[in-house]
């Protein structure tokens, strides 16, 4: 064989050589490069983690403050809805209380109602009132004006008991008659001759609506009836 020969094979063997070395490194460095890949994804992923369980606690956090939030706004509603008729009741029972105290006369308008009404009254006192009393059967039957159901409940019966003294009272064809209510009552009963002489400034009476007809009650005397009539004017 010719040094010619030799001598290309020589360098052929040595490129080849050479090549397969450089092959190994790059593959070795390929190997270098996914291995620490590999390592570095689960730091990675170990840092990732972190921060998506604040994320998810603060999400939570948001979530509970907006749910506590929601319950404290229904809350309050239900308080303002409960204490908004108590509000109404109070309003209404103030405003009741000043109408009576507007109606209710002065220290003077008393005094000069008491003598008027000692008049009135006194000369309609019975001398023997179980034979001079008649119930409204007895009288044909009630003919008079019949009040309204609605403000029979708020003004009338046991539960709405006044003192005549506080209210106007004439006399109207030799009987006495009171205004009460928004109606005028003409008192056509005697009242009996063992109640006392001021039972109209003291004694606490009212009216009732009874089996035939309209009736003026004295709580100090509970059995006993007088006959009234009811009018509008």
């Amino acid at each position: 064989m010719k040094p010619v020969g030799l001598i290309s094979m020589a360098v052929l063997l040595l490129l080849g050589t050479v090549a397969s070395t450089y092959a190994q490194q790059e593959q070795q460095q390929e190997d270098k490069s996914q291995k620490h890949e590999q390592k570095a994804k689960p730091e990675k992923q170990q840092e990732a983690k972190p921060q998506k369980q604040e994320e998810q606690q603060a999400k939570g956090q948001q979530e509970q403050e907006e749910k506590q939030k929601q319950e404290s706004k229904s809350a309050r509603q239900e308080q303002q809805q409960e204490t908004k008729p108590q509000k109404q009741e109070q309003q209404r029972e103030k405003g009741q209380q000043k109408q009576q105290q507007a109606n209710q006369p002065s220290q003077k308008e008393q005094h000069q109602q008491r003598g008027e009404q000692q008049a009135a009254w006194e000369g309609h006192r019975a001398h023997n009132w179980k034979s001079e009393h008649r119930d409204w059967q007895q009288r044909g039957g009630y003919n008079g004006y019949r009040i309204p159901e609605d403000r029979y409940r708020g003004n009338f019966g046991p539960s709405h008991a006044f003192r005549i003294y506080s209210y106007p009272v004439v006399v109207v064809g030799g009987y006495p008659r009171f205004q009460y209510g928004g109606f005028w009552f003409s008192v056509v009963d005697p009242w009996p001759e063992y109640w006392s002489d001021d039972w109209y400034d003291n004694d606490d009476v009212y009216i009732e609506y009874y089996g035939d007809g309209y009736y003026l009650y004295n709580r100090r005397y509970p059995e006993d009836r007088i006959a009234i009539i009811v009018s509008v004017n």
